[in-house]
């Protein structure tokens, strides 16, 4: 790849004064904290910048440091990062924040090796840390930035082949600064997340836009090229709201894998030839050694996860006989209603928890009849 000396200084120079004049505030901006740009550039993945401040807030709060991080309860790590998704996340930053502690004497690595070995940092985050709280010259390379640079050289292959993606890192690398490197990733970030967008880019307000390739040849919004997606399969899942002396059971999904360790309304996947009931008597039993008695069904929730889509189907249930083993789950818990709301749950079953409270939430004129107070035998109890 050859860039020249003059075309790189003038993307340079218009890239930086452009994001020096139209950067948004963010709370984790011009503070020179390791630990701050770390978690926003984990909670920043997949996840847009308007959602991720009100919880990157509440986190900072809740951990301050990293040594705050590593000391808390990967529940409470997991109830503060309830509802932000990809909860891989969270147990890697808790991790690693144990690491960084045992091994680094609490301070975060400062070298591409260092920060690389800790669980859940590649080479974009890694590169991320080093450049804006290190201010080292390192390159990045996320979503926003390959756009730009797809339509900016025009690169007409799929970003998906390794040999492109090795291509576009060294464009990167070949652009950077010595000095404000910092600013230089964070302005490429920018220009894709405000200007170079995925739809409609708007290049009359790019600052780049002079030479951008696909502009000139009218296809910036055929760029980048993506390999074809694979057809997102569909589950039907039943999970049991399941009673015993006015008590709810909940159970905690195991540490490895999709939505581990958050709580929930225990269930699984129905099979070929199975009614939703007797998919969720089979589960039931299987995970849990224990029989149960379906009462009715309490409601149905359609809801989409990165590679595959589920429609939940829920039942109130009543436990029946049998003493309770984890076979498929870590722990779990007979727990009030009122509970429900101290612990962290994937974004299914927290409406599922929404439904239950709304039932459970006494008649306001039935209040004034009988005085304050929750019936713990309304409606949906057993």
């Amino acid at each position: 790849m050859i860039i020249t000396s003059s075309e790189k200084k003038c993307f340079q120079g218009r890239l930086l004064r452009w994001f020096h004049k139209n950067q948004r505030k963010m709370p984790w901006r011009g503070i020179q904290d390791p630990y701050k740009t770390w978690i926003s550039e984990i909670m920043l993945q997949q996840t847009q910048v308007e959602t991720v401040i009100p919880y990157y807030l509440n986190f900072i709060h809740k951990f301050p440091t990293v040594k705050a991080l590593a000391n808390a309860a990967l529940f409470d790590v997991m109830k503060a990062w309830e509802g932000l998704g990809y909860y891989a996340r969270a147990r890697n930053l808790h991790s690693a924040a144990n690491t960084v502690c045992m091994r680094h004497q609490g301070r975060i690595p400062d070298t591409l090796d260092g920060l690389m070995s800790l669980p859940g940092i590649g080479p974009y985050t890694a590169g991320a840390i080093l450049s804006i709280a290190y201010r080292k010259p390192v390159p990045v390379l996320d979503g926003n930035i390959i756009r730009v640079f797809s339509r900016y050289f025009q690169l007409t292959e799929s970003v998906d082949n390794l040999l492109i993606k090795k291509k576009l890192w060294l464009i990167s690398k070949l652009l950077l600064p010595d000095k404000y490197a910092s600013d230089f990733n964070q302005g490429l970030m920018e220009l894709g997340s405000l200007i170079c967008t995925p739809k409609n880019p708007d290049c009359e307000k790019c600052p780049v836009m002079a030479g951008c390739k696909a502009r000139k040849l009218e296809i910036q919004s055929l760029l980048p090229v993506r390999s074809p997606k694979k057809p997102i399969p569909h589950f039907d899942v039943t999970a049991g709201v399941i009673y015993k002396n006015n008590k709810i059971l909940i159970t905690l999904r195991p540490a490895k894998g999709l939505l581990g360790s958050l709580w929930e309304f225990p269930g699984g996947k129905k099979e070929a030839g199975e009614t939703l009931e007797g998919c969720l008597r089979r589960e039931i039993m299987e995970e849990l050694r224990i029989r149960i008695r379906i009462i009715r069904k309490l409601t149905q929730i359609r809801h989409a996860y990165t590679h595959f889509k589920i429609t939940l189907h829920v039942y109130q249930c009543r436990y029946i006989r049998g003493t309770l083993q984890c076979h498929a789950c870590d722990d779990f818990r007979w727990i009030q209603i009122e509970e429900l709301t101290r612990f962290p749950f994937p974004a299914a079953d927290k409406k599922v928890i929404d439904l239950l409270l709304e039932k459970n939430r006494p008649d306001p004129s039935m209040r004034k009849k009988r005085g304050a107070g929750i019936n713990p035998r309304r409606a949906d109890g057993p």
